[in-house]
């Protein structure tokens, strides 16, 4: 538990400190309608907005503030968050998680190289770069980008805002790893 304090003290941390330049940014722009912004962690994620001169961090579905960023495919849907951690046990070769490590990396980097003999999940080398490969049904493979399994992180976190919010959400403003230098996150982004 203390660890899940310790994840959430510093999400509270880096979201509030990309909202104060939000907030400069909004006040200064009324063409921006609702904006959010996610923190798109390795362990865990999680979505706030600014409204009212105060952040607001989101709750999911569990009731949790930070999710943990884990996806997982069973026979007949795709769970995100805590309910795909939770079956993790019985679902480990479909249950991806830690994907953060892996985007942007080539598959022949020591710690991808490191990854795959330590995750349950295969991690395959599609065109130099690491790549995840899920059994999606019994007969179905299909082959996912790191960026894929964090769109669909990205898009429940935007689900979850957009619920709790009551509307839809245009403006969304994700954290970047602060060890990144600016040129590697211009690379990335392209």
């Amino acid at each position: 538990m203390a660890v899940k304090n310790k994840a959430l003290v510093l999400l509270i941390l880096c979201v509030s400190e990309f909202f104060l330049g939000l907030s400069l940014a909004a006040e200064e722009s009324p063409k921006l309608g609702t904006v959010i912004g996610i923190d798109l962690g390795t362990t865990y994620s999680c979505v706030a907005v600014y409204r009212n001169g105060l952040v607001e961090i989101i709750a999911d579905d569990q009731g949790n503030r930070i999710t943990p960023s884990w996806v997982s495919f069973t026979e007949t849907e795709r769970l995100i968050g805590e309910a795909a951690k939770n079956q993790a046990a019985l679902n480990a070769e479909r249950t991806i998680f830690d994907v953060k490590r892996l985007i942007g990396r080539k598959f022949e980097d020591p710690e991808v190289q490191r990854d795959t003999k330590m995750l349950p999940y295969k991690i395959v080398n599609k065109d130099g770069k690491a790549y995840i490969v899920v059994k999606i049904k019994d007969v179905e493979v299909k082959v996912f980008s790191p960026e894929e399994i964090s769109a669909m992180i990205l898009g429940k976190m935007k689900e979850t805002a957009e619920a709790y919010l009551g509307k839809k959400i245009k403006d969304v403003v994700i954290t970047v790893p602060g060890t990144l230098k600016e040129r590697e996150v211009c690379k990335l982004s392209m």
